[in-house]
């Protein structure tokens, strides 16, 4: 990423929150923790850690219920929020 990370770790953070059925579980200044629930009630976590010196923000996206496959749903949600980052305003 280019500019400063932590505004857009707060962008994604941001994002994030707008998503449906979405509760927070930790939120400090490098690591944010939410579980996004599926249209069924199926739990997912979502977990993101910001590394301000090498400017990247690890990913984990998985299903506590089928933890072998989610026919890519949280896949193609981290994807969605990459493409919200990279389509916004440039920082």
């Amino acid at each position: 990423m280019s500019g400063d990370a932590a505004v857009y770790f707060g962008r994604l953070k941001d994002l994030v929150l707008c998503m449906p059925r979405t509760e927070v579980v930790t939120d400090t200044n490098d690591y944010f923790h939410v579980v996004r629930r599926t249209r069924f009630g199926y739990p997912d976590d979502m977990e993101f850690r910001l590394f301000r010196a090498e400017r990247v923000i690890h990913v984990r996206a998985a299903s506590r219920i089928a933890p072998f496959w989610d026919f890519g749903v949280n896949r193609r949600r981290v994807e969605r929020l990459r493409q919200q980052l990279e389509s916004g305003p440039k920082m």
